[in-house]
């Protein structure tokens, strides 16, 4: 799975680990992406891949629950 938010294409930032000596090594940032169900105008429900503040913002629009199977 890509580390990019389908909605608003947020990637991977670079930084630094900072060790106590002040050691600078490169580290990765990774956005906090998570799989969502999204169900378009048209009625269609497709998985995307978002960041918890597209999801915070409602950027996506959720399906109803799916009834219970008996």
């Amino acid at each position: 799975m890509a580390k990019v938010c389908d909605h608003c294409g947020k990637t991977p930032r670079t930084g630094h680990h900072v060790s106590h000596s002040n050691i600078k090594t490169k580290r990765r940032f990774h956005p906090n992406l998570q799989e969502v169900r999204h169900q378009s105008p048209d009625g269609t429900v497709r998985t995307l891949t978002l960041c918890t503040r597209c999801i915070r913002s409602g950027a996506v629009t959720k399906p109803s629950p799916r009834p219970a199977r008996t």
